[in-house]
């Protein structure tokens, strides 16, 4: 998913304090001619609380394996995201799929106003206060994997003041 983000690099996830969140497990079913077979499949988002979050997904036959797969992947799929003073810098869509979502800043003691998948994602990546709006489908790989896309798209003030090769001052003062 990150391969249409050409400004986000990979974080190296040695010495990182990383807490996981199990966002959902499912049981899914392959159907052969000899019968159905079952395994799991988890969906688990990662983060640093402090602007690193990425998330993964695993399969296997049991439970605890396809958690443990999916954190071995969300731990190779970390990036870094911008959070300013414990909100995110501007309003933003993402949209993956059928899931679309929309991340507003909020001030301070508002909290993380957000659905289930859209929660996990923002708490992970240290988010404290914002409004977001999940539109469109509901299916939890779907919604993170919009999140995320509204997140990666964000760029913050420091940033934009780079790219432009201008003052902090003169970008907000004209």
């Amino acid at each position: 998913m990150l391969e249409k983000y050409k400004h986000v690099r990979k974080i190296n996830p040695a010495g990182l304090e990383l807490q996981d969140r199990l966002v959902s497990v499912r049981r899914v079913t392959k159907v052969t001619k000899g019968g159905r077979t079952f395994s799991f499949s988890a969906l688990v988002v990662v983060g640093d609380g402090n602007g690193i979050v990425g998330f993964g997904v695993g399969k296997s036959k049991e439970v605890p394996d396809a958690i443990q797969k999916a954190l071995e992947n969300a731990k190779k799929n970390l990036v870094k995201v911008p959070v300013l003073k414990g909100t995110v810098p501007h309003e933003q869509y993402g949209k993956f799929g059928g899931a679309r979502v929309f991340i507003k800043p909020a001030s301070e003691g508002t909290g993380v106003i957000a659905g289930g998948p859209i929660r996990a994602v923002l708490e992970s990546a240290g988010v404290h206060n914002v409004l977001t709006k999940s539109l469109g489908s509901s299916n939890p790989h779907n919604v993170v994997k919009a999140t995320m896309d509204a997140l990666l798209k964000m760029r913050d003030p420091y940033t934009i003041a780079k790219q432009r090769g201008i003052s902090l001052n003169k970008l907000f003062n004209g």
